[in-house]
């Protein structure tokens, strides 16, 4: 055996004994939606149901701590959207926001999920956001982590030369540069061995990171952009939100989703409780899930 081989063993078994969740299937348009679903008893629905959707470039790996703990006891739902994690990664697909939402929707009715607790980060904001002003009925509070569903003028310029043409298809598909800059970048404290390599696994190669471009090709930052209707209406549902209590807890040294966003949540949102962490970054949870963890269970156990 190779020392390479043997090397991608170990690292394989190094981020699977943090993530060794039994694996879920849904079958979407012919091609398959994975996802994971914890909880005490899978036969009969547990007293709270947590949703958690990621956002790019991770995948359900980035909650395997709120899947951890909350799976004891509740229900715990966090799926890979198409192209993501474990899914399918199909070439030729809709990776549009309204296509995830769809799909999102779809999981929740196959699932008879009702009373959720919506947990979003980063492009999950915008699905879940998608998901909620569709069915508000589901939906029993938010877990907001560094994200947006609203329009902005705002993007990072790494983020912005990865939209140019050729450029971006070579520097994201070919170089990997999305998941190991965002590995480099969006934690402050610094990822621990195993969470570099779950990050990257599902994304090994040209194939299998498209969906990672296709993500980057659709955030909306002009009217004319086809996926911006589908966000401004997200926008404009907001407001009839607002009673549904939610939890933010924000990472203060994001480069992606600033400050910024975060006062556009507490505009829209006012009566949200806000935990701002001065010593965390885009990937909140893993530089601060020791305080966030026990911060989401008394969340949820005051807001019934």
């Amino acid at each position: 055996m190779s020392p390479s081989v043997t090397a991608e063993r170990r690292a394989d078994a190094s981020w699977r004994a943090e993530y060794s969740f039994a694996p879920h299937w849904l079958d979407v348009g012919g091609h398959r939606l994975h996802y994971v679903d914890e909880s005490p008893n899978t036969e009969a629905p547990a007293t709270q149901t947590l949703l958690c959707l990621h956002g790019n470039p991770t995948w359900s790996f980035l909650y395997r701590k709120v899947i951890a703990e909350f799976g004891r006891k509740n229900r715990v739902v966090a799926p890979d959207h198409m192209g993501c994690g474990h899914s399918d990664k199909p070439q030729h697909y809709p990776y549009t926001l309204k296509q995830h939402i769809d799909n999102a929707e779809r999981l929740v009715d196959s699932l008879g999920l009702r009373e959720i607790t919506l947990c979003v980060h980063d492009w999950g904001g915008a699905i879940g956001f998608g998901l909620a002003a569709r069915r508000p009925e589901l939906i029993k509070r938010f877990v907001v982590f560094n994200t947006a569903a609203f329009t902005s003028s705002r993007i990072p310029l790494s983020i912005s030369v990865c939209r140019i043409p050729g450029f971006g298809a070579l520097a994201i598909r070919g170089f990997n540069a999305f998941v190991r800059g965002a590995i480099a970048r969006c934690s402050v404290k610094g990822l621990t061995r195993q969470a570099r390599d779950g990050f990257l696994a599902p994304y090994a190669n040209w194939h299998d990171r498209v969906a990672n471009l296709r993500f980057v090709q659709d955030i909306p930052m002009r009217a004319s952009h086809p996926t911006y209707a589908t966000l401004k209406a997200i926008e404009e549902a907001l407001p009839r939100l607002t009673q549904k209590p939610m939890l933010i807890c924000w990472g203060a040294q994001d480069f992606v989703f600033d400050d910024s966003f975060l006062e556009g949540f507490k505009l829209r949102f006012p009566a949200a409780q806000v935990h701002r962490f001065a010593n965390a970054g885009h990937f909140v949870l893993e530089d601060a899930h020791e305080e966030i963890l026990p911060l989401m269970r008394r969340f949820m156990e005051t807001t019934p």
